[in-house]
């Protein structure tokens, strides 16, 4: 009789706080021994001369979310987690978005039902609260934190989406009163507005002036905007996708005031700038990389670099909100509409499978940061943010065994060809990385190896959550 079902043997192990050489033994998908030497087993997986990571912990994806207009998300959650799985992420959290009109629990069902069978990987859910009524307020939103939906995220921008300032106060009195975790996209819809605005009447169409009507400036009030509602009704929050020097100051001047507030950052802003946006051939390339907030400047990036290094950020996802470019039914980022205006750009890039070895290049292989670092803004801190720790983000005896096995040597330059995903391009089409996935293992099963997707869509498993972890 065989002791465990799997050891991976003769790995290095990597955890937010250390780093050994050991094995693992996995046992009915859990981590059941760690130790120097190991044996019996069903089967054998060699680590020798590779890391063994924590799977990575996406807290920030879109997957077969509703738009507002014509546009259609490239990944539904079969394409979106057979990415995850390719890119070394074992778990993703994307977004339940309740419509306006619509109620809460109708929409949390409906995101189930497009989830349901499809996952390659382990899935919880985020929800969007666009609607904020009485009803939604004092008692779907209050049901379904206790029920395991233990974060929402609001908006402060978008026609269909922007909540006022009342909004949000009365949204996060909830979340108070509940232990919900409250994520904000910190932009201010007015400011927005009147700068698109007075860029199109100038004639100033292009998909660059995306990133001009959407500045700093507009990011950091609505960061200290936001701040100031968590402080009056005494919660803490997550500021998402922060891009640059300005809304981190705010969040420095708050955690100096004793507030509780965790930022985020993703991979384009450690390697886009606003430059990205421009048409320099009149093709329309630039709208391949229009998100919000905008890519920023290289100054910006370095100020990323900074947080990323000094604990201001501790979030490190992908904002994956993948777009075609060019859709055969005209859903895409290419329309005629959006060639009028930057304005009719959908919003949104994929970055789901390239993540982690973006930061693990730009980070681990060029000296930025180290590996527990690594770990901990893509795994670790996730799973404790987010009321998944000690089941994910760790390697430890008791939990799951969700692993990746990474090559820190092994350079490759990131292809569409070679991506997973459903869009039909990459904003990183050529960029050179140096460390690589090369196995990745839900649960004890390995569902990618050298980039074949080795599980069926289903394997994932939907996941509730408890409070976060301070």
């Amino acid at each position: 009789m065989t002791a465990f079902d799997t050891i991976i043997k003769g790995g290095t192990i990597v955890t937010a706080a250390d780093r050994y050489r050991a094995d693992i033994g996995i046992s009915g998908g859990r981590i059941t021994a760690i130790a120097a030497e190991l044996s019996s087993a069903g089967t054998v997986i060699d680590a020798g001369g590779l890391l063994v990571l924590p799977g990575g912990i996406d807290s920030h994806v879109h997957l077969s979310q509703p738009s507002s207009d014509s546009s259609v998300m490239a990944d539904d959650f079969q394409s979106g987690t057979r990415a995850a799985a390719a890119g070394g992420t074992t778990t993703v959290l994307p977004f339940a978005l309740q419509k306006k009109g619509q109620s809460l629990r109708e929409a949390v069902a409906a995101y189930h039902a497009e989830a349901d069978g499809k996952c390659h990987v382990d899935v919880s859910f985020h929800l969007i609260i666009s609607d904020p009524t009485p009803q939604v307020l004092g008692q779907e939103l209050p049901a379904l934190i206790e029920a395991g939906y233990r974060s929402f995220k609001v908006f402060m921008t978008y026609d269909d989406l922007v909540l006022n300032d009342r909004q949000l106060l009365e949204v996060f009195a909830v979340a108070g009163l509940h232990g919900a975790t409250v994520m904000v996209h910190a932009e201010g819809y007015d400011a927005i507005r009147f700068l698109s605005e007075k860029l199109e009447r100038e004639g100033h169409v292009a998909p660059y002036y995306h990133a001009i009507s959407r500045p700093e400036i507009v990011e950091r009030e609505a960061t200290h905007r936001a701040i100031s509602h968590a402080e009056i009704t005494g919660i803490p929050i997550v500021i998402v996708h922060v891009s640059g020097r300005e809304a981190l100051e705010q969040i420095r001047w708050a955690r100096a005031r004793g507030l509780k507030v965790t930022a985020e950052t993703c991979p384009q802003y450690i390697t886009l700038t606003a430059e990205d946006l421009h048409d320099l051939n009149m093709d329309f390339n630039g709208a391949k990389y229009v998100c919000s907030p905008p890519p920023r400047d290289a100054a910006s990036q370095a100020a990323i670099w900074q947080g990323l290094t000094d604990g201001t950020l501790e979030l490190f996802s992908s904002d994956h909100c993948p777009f075609f470019f060019q859709d055969a039914q005209g859903r895409g980022k290419d329309t005629p509409k959006a060639r009028t205006s930057f304005r009719w750009v959908p919003n949104g890039i994929p970055g789901v499978e390239t993540r982690l070895p973006i930061l693990f290049s730009e980070g681990v292989s060029k000296g930025r940061i180290s590996l527990e670092t690594f770990v901990a803004l893509t795994a670790t801190n996730h799973a404790k943010t987010y009321g998944l720790y000690p089941r994910k983000g760790t390697i430890a005896i008791g939990s799951d065994a969700d692993l990746v096995l990474w090559d820190a040597t092994r350079q490759e330059t990131i292809r569409q060809a070679n991506l997973h995903h459903g869009s039909d391009y990459t904003p990183w089409e050529g960029f050179e990385v140096t460390g690589w996935p090369v196995v990745t293992i839900l649960r004890g099963e390995v569902v990618m190896k050298d980039g074949q997707i080795l599980n069926r869509p289903g394997a994932g498993a939907y996941i509730s959550r408890s409070r976060s972890i301070d």
